[in-house]
């Protein structure tokens, strides 16, 4: 019986881009993170298994609860330089398994989003991006499967028009599935398994009834798996768009009997993401992890210092000790859902 979000091509998929240095990076990193928790302060060995990059600030949508959709970012807008991307890459990538291409924004409004992704694939990282899915033409994607892209995650919150605009507001579900038949086409027509796609299905209350639809939409297309992803809500204790969930299952949060809601995840004084991935904006900042919209928590600048200096310099240090002493004191710890994801099949 398969194991829920595990596909055994996928896997070896990632497994393939390891190297000798990588693996015994992933054995630094991961032995640095249990030590930590042992002895209750901060220990860091290697560098990141994972990071994320971001292609774009910029969005189509105006989905009600993302930065970019409602265009309330305070950081610098713009779009990543390949130029710039490359010299990054050429830093890191001998350590480096796996990179998103993906922070906030639509990575397909950047021109040079899948030559950037050909790069990285060529340093035999494995690459994965997600998308709202609208820029899915023919053409884009017949080059996201010549790019090499690993995994696809395009989102697909809801399975009719009505429902779908609910939360992706400004969007189109037709082009939606046509990206996606476009995707699995080409696939196809060019023999190859990658990308692996999923389809992600952010539940909320408007669209939970179409939780076993989505399941058959993919089914039909040909899409590899579906995720289901519990929201954020930043201001969760009202809920002012009603979309936190009635199943309590695909949702981060649990009413109280004052009619409040309330995080249902105890806050942890540890956090893995801290010893093995991080975040790298458009315009170069380094901070801590994907709850970091606005990049409020800076740890270095990737245009004046390099990535390593950066990743054991003194504010990393600092950082990652604040967490250990107290997680729920930091502003981007107190709504973060760490291990809610829940899968699909």
């Amino acid at each position: 019986m398969p194991v829920p979000g595990i596909h055994l091509y996928d896997t070896f998929n990632l497994l393939s881009k390891l190297s000798i240095r990588r693996g015994w990076n992933a054995a630094k990193v991961l032995s640095s993170y249990y030590v930590s928790r042992w002895i209750k302060r901060p220990v860091q060995w290697g560098f990141p298994i994972s990071v994320s990059i971001e292609p774009t600030t910029s969005c189509n949508l105006r989905c009600p609860e993302c930065p970019s959709g409602l265009r309330s970012f305070s950081r610098p807008k713009g779009m990543l330089k390949k130029d710039f991307f490359a010299q990054t890459i050429d830093e890191i990538y001998k350590d480096l398994l796996y990179l998103i291409f993906y922070f906030q924004g639509e990575p397909y409004l950047n021109p040079n989003f899948l030559e950037m992704v050909e790069y990285a694939s060529s340093k035999k990282i494995y690459t994965a991006t997600s998308t709202n899915g609208h820029f899915l033409n023919d053409a884009n994607a017949r080059r996201t499967i010549e790019s090499g892209l690993d995994r696809l995650i395009i989102s697909i919150d809801g399975t009719t028009q009505e429902v779908y605009q609910q939360y992706r507001r400004g969007g189109h579900l037709d082009k939606v599935i046509e990206g996606a038949r476009n995707i699995v086409k080409w696939k196809r027509q060019l023999k190859s398994r990658t990308p692996f796609v999923i389809f992600q299905f952010l539940v909320v209350k408007p669209n939970e009834h179409q939780i076993g639809d989505v399941k058959a939409l993919a089914k039909e297309i040909g899409v590899d798996d579906v995720w289901y992803k519990t929201a954020q809500v930043y201001d969760y204790k009202t809920d002012p768009n009603q979309l936190i969930p009635t199943l309590e299952k695909f949702s981060r949060y649990k009413k109280t009997d004052n009619g409040e809601y309330r995080q249902k995840n105890k806050l942890h004084n540890h956090c893995w993401k801290l010893w093995h991935a991080n975040v790298i904006t458009w315009d170069g900042q380094v901070v801590p992890c994907c709850f970091d919209k606005d990049a409020k928590h800076r740890l270095g600048d990737l245009k004046t210092q390099s990535f390593k200096d950066i990743w054991k310099n003194k504010k990393y240090k600092q950082f990652r000790r604040q967490l250990m002493k107290g997680r729920k004191n930091i502003d981007i710890c107190a709504n973060c859902s760490e291990g809610t994801r829940v899968w699909g099949k």
